[in-house]
């Protein structure tokens, strides 16, 4: 089947005005030099530093919203950085490992401190004697 060719319908194009004019209402005539007035200059350059305010601002929240996205994942218990799941047990599993090591390390520490008091009380000291 065709495609039926109804005028110029296509985006950013408009079909001819029936009443003859051919400019809209809304448009300003062009000067004849191409130049803006000193005033339209003037706002010109007031539009455009608002607009580059208002970009400077969001790129602010865009950054500041980045770092605490950051900051949360860091501190959650169970992500590592956002690496995956498995990183994320393995996290897990390294905090375990930390704490059975110091608890080794504490309990290892407790019974040399223990032998090393009774070897001092009983062959230097000679408070113990075993018969």
């Amino acid at each position: 089947m065709a495609k039926r060719n109804r005028g110029s319908n296509r985006p950013g194009q408009r079909r001819p005005d029936r009443h003859g004019s051919a400019r809209p209402q809304s448009q300003p005539t062009p000067r004849a030099g191409g130049s803006l007035s000193a005033a339209e200059e003037a706002r010109a350059a007031e539009i455009e530093s608002q607009i580059v305010a208002q970009e400077r601002a969001s790129e602010a929240g865009r950054a500041r919203t980045r770092e605490r996205t950051r900051a949360s994942e860091t501190a959650r218990p169970g992500r590592a950085g956002g690496q995956g799941l498995l990183a994320a047990r393995a996290a897990e599993e390294y905090a375990y490992v930390v704490r059975d090591v110091r608890r080794i390390l504490v309990v290892g520490g407790t019974v040399a401190a223990v032998l090393a008091v009774l070897y001092v009380l009983i062959d230097v000291a000679h408070v113990v004697t075993i018969s």
